[in-house]
């Protein structure tokens, strides 16, 4: 089903299904996992993220993102202040510690994590690392995602080498962003990853590069939608949604700096 899913709605995304499918699917099935799935998803807003996590939720549990044993922290919402940094600190260690005592097969997901004040994600370095039992519990079976926009612009600058140099997107592979991309991340002041002991001592999985979306991209993601909605497919309007979207770089105008965030609202003034 993730699979299936991934391929029917994630556009200009190979590297993003093949990973994040073959790291899931591995995990899974992996009764003797030495540690937690760890996933950093990187790329602009729009390219996908969210959706990702949302499908993989979905995978695993019932009720999706609305499963209890799914939690959600955003950066601004759940941590807003840097004064506050170490009961922040407590209180994620021990929201994690209770919800993985309940239920082992927790998932965690940390949206904004460029928002996040550096120093706070490392509090819950002990729960991703190579530990039988901490205090009693595994935490061996957990699933811990992190969303950022963090290294956008290195994923940008490889996909826009390609181009120019003729070759596809598809051509690009995960060993052309990988070191690059945690290389970037960790050294970004404006990350929660800055100098992190999570990247130091290579306790991600695996750094997930969403690719920026281009014009034919935004396209699908319309007629998706349009179709999800029951409307009839009118190319023309297709057309007109997708010229409206804004793209960059200003001469070559390849990808949409929204990506298909915005999707929605235009087909609201479109249709209804």
């Amino acid at each position: 089903a993730l699979q299936e899913n991934l391929e029917k709605k994630l556009f200009g995304q190979h590297l993003v299904s093949k990973v994040v499918v073959k790291a899931v699917k591995g995990f899974l099935n992996n009764s003797n996992a030495k540690k937690p799935l760890a996933l950093s998803l990187h790329g602009w807003t729009g390219t996908g993220k969210n959706f990702v996590s949302k499908i993989v939720a979905e995978s695993i549990y019932k009720r999706g993102l609305q499963s209890k044993y799914v939690h959600q922290f955003v950066a601004t919402l759940h941590f807003p202040h840097a004064h506050s940094i170490n009961l922040y600190k407590d209180q994620l260690q021990s929201w994690i510690r209770g919800n993985v005592s309940i239920c082992p097969r927790s998932l965690f997901i940390f949206d904004e994590m460029d928002k996040m004040h550096a120093g706070l994600i490392d509090s819950i370095k002990p729960f991703l690392d190579y530990y039988e039992l901490l205090d009693g519990v595994s935490y061996r079976q957990a699933i811990f995602i992190f969303l950022s926009n963090a290294g956008a612009e290195k994923i940008t600058e490889v996909a826009l080498d390609f181009w120019r140099n003729g070759r596809t997107r598809e051509d690009i592979q995960l060993t052309d962003m990988q070191n690059a991309l945690s290389v970037s991340v960790f050294n970004n002041k404006n990350s929660g990853f800055w100098h992190s002991t999570l990247i130091d001592k290579n306790l991600i999985d695996y750094f997930v590069p969403f690719l920026p979306l281009e014009y034919k991209h935004v396209k699908m993601c319309i007629r998706v939608e349009v179709e999800s909605r029951g409307y009839a497919v009118d190319e023309d309007i297709l057309t007109r949604i997708a010229d409206e979207m804004t793209y960059f770089p200003r001469e070559e105008r390849i990808y949409s700096d929204k990506g298909c965030k915005t999707v929605d609202a235009k087909l609201d003034y479109y249709y209804d």
